[in-house]
């Protein structure tokens, strides 16, 4: 079942994260989408659910109730959503520009673990650009599935400047080591948390390119950060051995 709510109160990114999360966690709920410019929601659910148990689920600030305009159900029912591979494009386009720039920087001499650092600093540069657009939004969106954000709201306020540090290092080779051990503190847990969200089939929004582009939880996450995790691996065994 697939219906439209208008919601009142929101005034930035932060908020609709906000109204994502607080709607996503109500018993039933399979998916929702909030457009904050056209202040709706749109929920999955697997019933019906009392608009009581939806407004009771928002803070006091929101105020949520069916759209005036029938016309929003049908057509939110009838919609097609775009392919995984549309939804992706963006960061299948980042991956692909990285990976470009890196082969064009170490071909010649095929160092590849130079390459690889390079890539992870490239990586987190890129990618805390995205979160730092908006960090006031960016920690809602994060909590959603990272176990450690979810539980220390500090944790996702922090994680863009974790990343911009962790890529300044890589670059600079500096405390290559310590950058990798910490690499593999900060994507454990979001990787957990992201093969939990996909295995409970819940769709909810990733993160890793802050909340200015909307991507789905998919595979595609899962192998961005095992890529990132079995570079870090392999270079912490290349710096042990």
């Amino acid at each position: 079942m697939i219906h439209t709510y208008t919601i009142k109160g929101m005034t930035c990114n932060g908020c609709a994260a906000g109204v994502t999360k607080k709607l996503s966690a109500v018993d039933g709920v399979l998916d929702v989408q909030v457009d904050l410019q056209r202040e709706i929601a749109q929920l999955r659910s697997k019933k019906g659910i009392p608009l009581a148990q939806l407004q009771k689920a928002l803070p006091e600030k929101y105020t949520i109730n069916h759209t005036a305009n029938a016309a929003d159900d049908k057509t939110s029912v009838s919609a097609e959503k775009p392919s995984k591979l549309v939804q992706l494009k963006p960061l299948l386009l980042i991956f692909a520009y990285l990976f470009t720039a890196v082969f064009l920087m170490h071909y010649k001499t095929g160092d590849l673990s130079a390459a690889m650092m390079d890539f992870m600093g490239l990586f987190y540069l890129v990618f805390s650009f995205f979160k730092l657009l908006d960090l006031k939004g960016f920690p809602e969106s994060f909590a959603m599935y990272d176990p450690l954000a979810g539980r220390l709201p500090w944790y996702g306020r922090i994680y863009p400047f974790l990343e911009l540090t962790l890529g300044i290092l890589f670059l600079m080779r500096a405390q290559v080591f310590w950058a990798l051990v910490a690499t593999l503190l900060l994507l454990v847990p979001t990787t957990y948390g992201v093969v939990k969200s996909l295995l409970n089939k819940k769709d909810i929004r990733c993160a890793c390119l802050g909340t200015a582009l909307k991507l789905p939880m998919t595979e595609a996450t899962l192998i961005e950060n095992a890529v990132m995790l079995f570079m870090a691996c392999y270079m912490l065994y290349q710096y042990t051995f």
